[in-house]
């Protein structure tokens, strides 16, 4: 029994420990299969790396810029009239803004206008209880008679020692007393008559009309209130519409252009714009300058006036104003479209005999609108590229579909079918319409 027993646990023995090495071949295929993964995507990426740097330098490398030629828009250079013009904020100003206010104290009786409405000078604005003013200049009538009537009496009697002084009927003294009275009656009247006159004033102050011609804003104060002169508030506003001002800064270096001229009589223009800059309001004139540059932005103030016969400006309103200062006759000009920027300063395509394009330096003067004055590095008749420039490069090949375009007209702007961009306004406060680098 016991031999049998010892075989039975020898061969049951090696049936326990046979799963063991299992774990061990499992781990091993794990680690290939994760092997194998990893050079896959190894692979993967190198493939992706090469088709991307393939596509980067393709244009380079692969395609040739001399064989095809790329399509863009052209203009002419020609001559024509630039404007120099100041540009700046304005801030729509009246000649005239009454608070109207009552110069007494009483009870509103009557407010006899409209909201909003135009009035002209001397219209009823307003209407106080005048009746304890016209008691108060009775009662000082009444002693104003009373004064006269002393005076007068005094009078006659002075005469009557003066017959009897030169008589020597009566003492001297007697006389010269009576002189003196004849004067301190003198004095209460003259009182008595300005007590009059200044209740005949009061009572006209309760009368309110308008100190000038333009509108009038809301009523402040309602009818059957008690009003003061001591209340700021006041009844309500006038502000003068026709003319207006607009009064806006410009840089303290534009002055030598302007001050000459406009201390010689000389008039300068002003064009008012809203505040997107894009529709026109009024045109007006330079009135007056400020008697000082202001030392924190290096400006002067500006006023000028607009008839504002629509009423297009409106009190405290911003605008975009655009001062004329002087203009550039028959001077060489070339579309704003044209003109890029980068390293060498401003420079523009011209396209050559053979359709290729040239980087050309130019300096520029001021721009007016859609066009710029160029000072030097190009010449009435040249050709250079308006359209299609952020695919350019120097020596490229270039192709105008069409031909080529008409130079700019007399007036500075490009003639029918010139290839150009829009003007796109200029919102910038005091700075000047100067392109030069």
């Amino acid at each position: 029994m016991d031999e049998r027993t010892r075989r039975t646990a020898d061969e049951a023995a090696p049936d326990i420990r046979r799963p063991a090495p299992a774990p061990t071949i499992v781990s091993r295929a794990g680690g290939r299969t994760r092997i194998v993964v990893g050079l896959i995507v190894l692979v993967a990426a190198i493939l992706v790396g090469y088709l991307i740097f393939r596509s980067i330098s393709a244009p380079s490398g692969a395609r040739n810029p001399q064989s095809a030629a790329q399509s863009v828009g052209a203009a002419t250079i020609g001559t024509g009239d630039i404007r120099v013009i100041v540009n700046a904020l304005g801030t729509v100003t009246p000649i005239a803004t009454i608070t109207v206010q009552t110069q007494i104290d009483g009870q509103l009786l009557e407010v006899p206008f409209t909201e909003g409405q135009m009035v002209k000078k001397g219209d009823t604005l307003a209407q106080i209880d005048p009746r304890p003013y016209q008691l108060l200049q009775a009662q000082y009538e009444g002693q104003l008679a009373h004064d006269q009537g002393l005076l007068a009496q005094a009078q006659v009697d002075l005469a009557r020692y003066q017959k009897l002084a030169e008589q020597n009927s009566i003492a001297r003294q007697q006389y010269e007393d009576q002189v003196y009275v004849v004067q301190q009656y003198q004095g209460t009247v003259k009182l008595d008559q300005a007590q009059v006159d200044q209740q005949k004033l009061n009572v006209i102050y309760c009368h309110i009309v308008s100190p000038v011609t333009g509108r009038i804003g809301l009523r402040l104060v309602d009818p059957g209130n008690y009003v003061q002169s001591s209340n700021n508030t006041g009844i309500a506003v006038v502000t003068q519409s026709q003319p207006i001002t607009v009064i806006f800064p410009i840089p303290e270096d534009d002055l030598p252009d302007i001050v000459p001229s406009l201390n010689a009589g000389g008039t300068f223009q002003v064009t008012a714009y809203d505040r997107a800059n894009v529709k026109l309001l009024a045109v007006g004139r330079v009135i007056a300058l400020d008697s000082q540059i202001d030392t924190t932005t290096g400006t002067v103030k500006v006023r000028a006036q607009f008839d504002n016969a629509d009423y297009a400006l409106f009190p405290n309103q911003f605008v975009n104003a655009q001062l004329l200062v002087k203009m550039l006759t028959n001077v060489t000009t070339v579309p704003t479209a044209a003109i890029q920027r980068g390293a060498p300063g401003a420079y523009v395509y011209v396209i050559n005999a053979n359709n290729t394009v040239s980087v050309r330096p130019i300096t520029l003067g001021p721009t007016d609108g859609p066009m710029a004055a160029v000072t030097s590095g190009l010449a009435p008749g040249e050709r250079v590229v308006v359209d299609g420039l952020d695919r350019l490069r120097d020596g490229a090949r270039v192709m105008i579909p069409g031909g080529a375009t008409a130079a700019p007209n007399a007036a500075g702007a490009p003639a029918p079918g010139t290839q150009s961009q829009p003007q796109s306004p200029d919102h910038s406060q005091n700075r000047r319409n100067n392109g030069s680098q």
